[in-house]
């Protein structure tokens, strides 16, 4: 119920919500835009603010979040706002270091090596109140939006945090992070379903922090192939979507759009389809016309 301009948690009513509408699946008047990069290095102001203190600090300051996520709102006309944050504040929160170095990207200094190793990880219970930072960052963007346009919330995938918590950081081939799935299968489905249950209550506290919609980035899922994909990604996909909504009716809070973007999982389009989404995201790789065409009714 919306009453004298303010919605749900005395936020702002919403004055744009064709993006909520076309991830609904409902006509819009237009084809809304955000970028998957909204908030990124092409704006001299971000790149302003950014230089002020290190990349994970800034992660973790709820001011600067918001300030990063409104930037791009203040120039261009776009239909929605995804949080400033990293995918990667999951395996911090699960007692991981997590560094990035300047010119290489995120670092592990002491990655996954033994099945050992995953009785190091904390337990995925205590990740939600870790991750506060994130939900007051949250909070507070969509209270300085005013109502503009939705507000995004977003995780990683389990098998794409797998990748970076086994090889240690970014990788062309992810080789170890295979060698789990091929010689340590069982120990892959553990930290598979740590990282599952890590997600689904960080994702819920999202949405009770104010998140219209809820991304999953998928995105080393062009190392997988599609028997690969099907063992040891999809399942996960699946059970976030699955838990995540019933998370929230138990909770009392009201469904959102969740969107599953697999970068390079062309091969897996059907499947996403049916996995529990609202919204499949496409890859450049992919024609948006003949994706259409292969999901049939279901878009």
């Amino acid at each position: 119920v919306e009453m004298n301009g303010f919605g749900p948690k005395g936020f702002p009513e919403l004055k744009n919500d064709t993006f909520l509408r076309a991830a609904w699946g409902k006509e819009t008047d237009y084809i809304p835009v955000w970028c998957m990069r909204q908030a990124g290095r092409y704006l001299p102001e971000f790149r302003e603010t950014r230089a002020a203190q290190d990349f994970f600090s800034t992660c973790r300051s709820p001011e600067a979040c918001c300030e990063l996520t409104l930037q791009p709102l203040r120039r261009f006309p776009l239909d929605a706002a995804i949080i400033f944050s990293d995918i990667l504040v999951v395996p911090q929160a699960l007692g991981m270091e997590v560094t990035m170095v300047p010119g290489k990207g995120p670092s592990f200094p002491e990655p996954l090596r033994e099945e050992r190793d995953l009785e190091h990880l904390r337990d995925p219970a205590v990740v939600a109140s870790e991750l506060d930072y994130v939900f007051q960052a949250i909070t507070l963007t969509r209270q300085r939006l005013a109502g503009r346009v939705p507000l995004i919330g977003f995780a990683g995938a389990p098998w794409t945090l797998m990748t970076y918590m086994v090889e240690g950081g970014g990788s062309s081939t992810m080789a170890q992070a295979k060698r789990w799935l091929y010689q340590r299968p069982q120990a892959s489905h553990q930290l598979l379903r740590i990282l599952t249950d890590a997600l689904v209550p960080y994702l819920v506290g999202q949405v009770a922090a104010g998140a219209q919609a809820l991304q999953l980035f998928e995105s080393h899922a062009g190392h997988l192939g599609p028997q690969l994909f099907t063992k040891f990604a999809l399942p996960y996909i699946r059970d976030v979507a699955k838990r995540v909504k019933a998370g929230l009716q138990k909770a009392g809070l009201a469904p959102v759009p969740m969107i599953i973007f697999a970068k390079d999982g062309h091969f897996a389009l059907e499947e996403l389809a049916q996995a529990g989404y609202e919204v499949v995201g496409l890859d450049w790789t992919v024609a948006p016309k003949k994706a259409r065409r292969r999901l049939g009714g279901w878009c």
